[in-house]
């Protein structure tokens, strides 16, 4: 007798399973965009919430408002820490790092 999974009704839990549940290679090639979006979504969040323009946030660290443009998203690869600390300053934060082993979820 063979398990069956309960039927999936989310699209991106049925994408999920078709194209990486158990695929090792192809998770790994998702973690790098989806950790780039989760900086750029997190980047997003806190200039919001400070009630802030990218221009004004730009100014804030030294920067111009297309480059907050990029570092908010969701494709760009160049977020560097120093980068990412002028930023948490600005906004009254601090970056923190956690390691988290491969398959499992921040």
């Amino acid at each position: 007798m063979t398990r069956r999974t309960k039927p999936a009704v989310d699209a991106v839990e049925i994408l999920h399973r078709r194209f990486y549940a158990g695929k090792p290679a192809r998770l790994k090639n998702i973690e790098d965009p989806r950790a780039n979006e989760e900086i750029a979504r997190k980047i997003l969040e806190l200039r919001a919430a400070a009630d802030l323009t990218q221009a004004q946030l730009a100014r804030l660290i030294g920067t111009t408002a297309p480059a907050i443009c990029r570092l908010e998203g969701a494709d760009y690869e160049g977020h560097s820490l120093a980068m990412l600390r002028r930023i948490a300053g600005a906004l009254n934060q601090r970056v923190e790092i956690s390691f988290v082993p491969i398959g499992r979820s921040a």
